[in-house]
């Protein structure tokens, strides 16, 4: 039997220590590379990855690993249970010293994270659930807010996007903003801070996993954007979108994103 609260405990201590590792190694100076792709990847990326893996790998010798900056295998899809870590979501912010970056960690179990920890080192927010227990900012409880229209809704996502043409029903106005980290939208949902966080992209699990759970146990909703459930520790790592919102809000979003076909 899985002991959700020491294994929360002990995300909550190795995201702490990511933190604080990603912050010395930027004081230090960093070395950026990039990626296939062109997305960049930093040293304190790296070190952090190198931590967290040792760190928690060594505390659960029998759980999987799945990380932005390991490559992945097909051996933790033989696990019950794994790790799902981004060392640094948000690494253009953390680079640019802007304070939209967070270290996410989740522990799944049968592929659905059930802890989780997304700890955001510039603003000294933790956010913190366990499968059934709620969701909690800095020690207290938190809620998806209550807000039931669209109109006015404070949404994280691209506003050039959701203005376009190409919606069969167009969106009413609403407030836009932009963070860089995935994770830290769906906790700024979780708080009430926003009302929904929508991208239609395919999204690594690493970004979203942590999230997932953070923001449900806060009562917010949580999907692609045909209304599909998501599912951790596939083949493929990745979801294939995002709506994370208030309850309320939730229909309302995909009357108009199902339309939208999938990527692929």
């Amino acid at each position: 039997m899985i002991d959700l609260a020491a294994d929360l405990a002990l995300i909550l201590d190795a995201a702490r220590a990511a933190g604080a590792l990603a912050e010395a190694e930027r004081d230090r100076g960093l070395k950026i590379t990039h990626k296939d792709g062109g997305s960049p990847v930093t040293n304190a990326d790296l070190a952090v990855d190198d931590m967290l893996k040792a760190t928690l790998l060594a505390a659960r010798p029998d759980y999987g690993w799945l990380s932005e900056e390991t490559v992945d295998t097909a051996e933790r899809l033989s696990r019950r249970r794994l790790f799902v870590v981004d060392p640094i979501d948000g690494t253009v912010a953390f680079m640019k010293n802007q304070p939209w970056w967070c270290v996410p960690i989740a522990v799944v179990e049968d592929g659905r994270p059930v802890a989780a920890v997304i700890h955001v080192p510039a603003t000294g927010e933790t956010y913190e659930a366990t499968l059934d227990s709620g969701a909690r900012l800095n020690g207290r409880p938190i809620s998806a807010s209550d807000v039931d229209a669209l109109d006015d809704a404070a949404v994280l996502a691209d506003a050039r996007l959701m203005e376009g043409p190409h919606w069969p029903e167009p969106w009413p106005p609403m407030r836009y903003e932009k963070r860089n980290a995935l994770a830290y939208r769906m906790a700024l949902v979780a708080s009430g801070a926003f009302d929904a966080a929508i991208a239609l992209t395919p999204k690594w699990d690493w970004d979203v996993c942590a999230g997932a759970l953070i923001a449900a146990e806060a009562g917010a909703s949580v999907s692609d954007h045909h209304g599909q459930p998501w599912l951790f520790n596939r083949p493929d790592p990745r979801q294939a979108s995002l709506v994370c919102s208030a309850p309320a809000l939730h229909p309302l979003i995909l009357r108009r994103t199902t339309p939208i076909p999938l990527a692929t």
